[in-house]
């Protein structure tokens, strides 16, 4: 349970960077979201990153089980 705030000892660190979240309403910097990250508006990543990690994915895994015993 956090302790609550002194107007004498104001909050440090990432309890002020928390606190000053939330008082700012700030959608990208709630407490809650950890990997969010603050783009342009209408920016979106390029499909071929998902496309590229689905493949990288897929061979760790093929790579993964050539090691399991007794395979085909």
């Amino acid at each position: 349970m956090a302790a609550p705030a002194n107007s004498s000892n104001p909050p440090t660190g990432a309890q002020a960077v928390v606190a000053n979240a939330v008082v700012s309403n700030d959608p990208a910097r709630r407490p809650d979201v950890l990997f969010r990250v603050r783009r342009e508006e209408g920016h979106q990543p390029s499909a071929w990153w998902m496309i590229g990690a689905f493949v990288v994915v897929s061979g760790i895994v093929l790579v993964l089980f050539s090691f399991v015993p007794g395979g085909a």
